[in-house]
């Protein structure tokens, strides 16, 4: 990493939290619901989830959206649970560098999530780290409030003004190569971080 950036912008799952999508979609499978994912694996393949990551509905809404989906009444908590089985641990080394870095950097969060996973990570963190994950941060940055969600290039040009950072002293660092290049427009340095990726060697 060079002397010239000043700001790290981290996705969150995938880099810094441990997500696995197929147990998503066992879940969701097991309630009746075929073909969560679209082919080749990367993106949604019904606009409630898309929608419910904009903002655009609230959690009983999403909720009522996924029933339409469903061939047999569901609660709230089995969606719920279903919705969150993706989310499994953080790395704790990946932690402990976002610590490190941040004496010396800014370091900020961008995530495309819902309030669903939000409150779940959120809780997740403080079992395992007895404080809240926002205390890493200078701000972190959820697509879902914002009401944009990555690859658009606006979404990083609405972090980029809200914090007030120069792209050029920034690093974006994500486990999606689309929302990488999307990033790299706005003039931000990135790090395409693949499944075999060491982090850690990064910097």
């Amino acid at each position: 990493m060079t002397d010239t950036i000043k700001n790290i912008i981290f996705d969150l799952g995938g880099v810094l939290l441990k997500i696995d999508a197929q147990q998503t979609i066992r879940s969701f499978r097991n309630l009746g619901m075929p073909d969560l994912i679209k082919p080749g694996g990367w993106g949604y393949n019904h606009q409630v989830f898309l929608d419910m990551e904009a903002g655009k509905l609230t959690e009983n809404e999403f909720r009522t959206g996924i029933r339409e989906l469903l061939p047999q009444p569901t609660n709230d908590q089995a969606i719920d649970k279903a919705w969150c089985a993706m989310i499994l641990e953080y790395f704790p080394e990946r932690i402990d560098l976002v610590r490190k870095l941040a004496i010396e950097h800014q370091v900020y969060l961008f995530s495309n999530t819902n309030s669903i996973h939000v409150r779940h990570f959120h809780q997740l963190f403080e079992d395992a780290f007895a404080h809240s994950l926002s205390d890493l941060f200078v701000k972190d940055y959820y697509s879902n409030e914002m009401g944009i969600r990555k690859p658009a290039v606006e979404s990083f040009e609405y972090v980029l003004n809200d914090a007030r950072l120069n792209a050029q002293e920034t690093l974006f660092v994500d486990d999606s190569n689309e929302n990488v290049e999307s990033a790299k427009k706005t003039g931000m340095s990135t790090i395409w971080l693949t499944p075999d990726s060491d982090l850690l060697s990064f910097f």
